[in-house]
């Protein structure tokens, strides 16, 4: 039987992530100009390659209407591409343009430097050790559907 875990270890857990989303976030010039939902968006699209608006807004787990709004901003950024489909004109597919390839490579190395940095600067060696150690955990919270 698995150990429950406490109401402060949540709590911490969960202020501490979303401290260190927000410190990211502040730490990257590029992602200043985009919400998290769109950060996101454009990090599905780099995973999946070509997604339809319908099947993104519900990776995100929004409404089909919010979506639009997104793809009318990063399209307006230059950040996405639209290929309308052979089978269905109604329907058009999502990709990343070059300038949204680069934009998301620009995010994360503006974010993988100033952790980088932070690790070194705050953590000791051991500390190190167990933030790899928490890798594990951390991903399996983040896979987590609950449905």
């Amino acid at each position: 039987m698995k150990k429950q875990p406490d109401i402060e270890l949540v709590s911490e857990l969960r202020t501490n992530i979303t401290r260190l989303v927000k410190k990211l976030r502040k730490h990257t010039i590029t992602g200043m100009m985009l919400s998290l939902t769109e950060r996101s968006v454009l990090g599905l699209l780099n995973e999946e390659t070509e997604l339809l608006p319908n099947e993104l807004a519900t990776k995100e787990k929004i409404t089909n209407q919010s979506m639009s709004q997104i793809l009318t901003h990063l399209d307006e950024l230059g950040y996405i591409n639209r290929r309308i489909a052979k089978e269905d004109k109604r329907k058009s597919f999502i990709s990343l343009s070059l300038k949204g390839i680069k934009a998301i490579n620009q995010l994360r190395n503006e974010k993988d430097t100033w952790l980088h940095e932070a690790i070194l600067n705050a953590c000791t060696a051991d500390e190190i050790i167990i933030l790899k150690k928490a890798l594990v955990p951390l991903k399996k919270l983040v896979d987590f559907e609950d449905n």
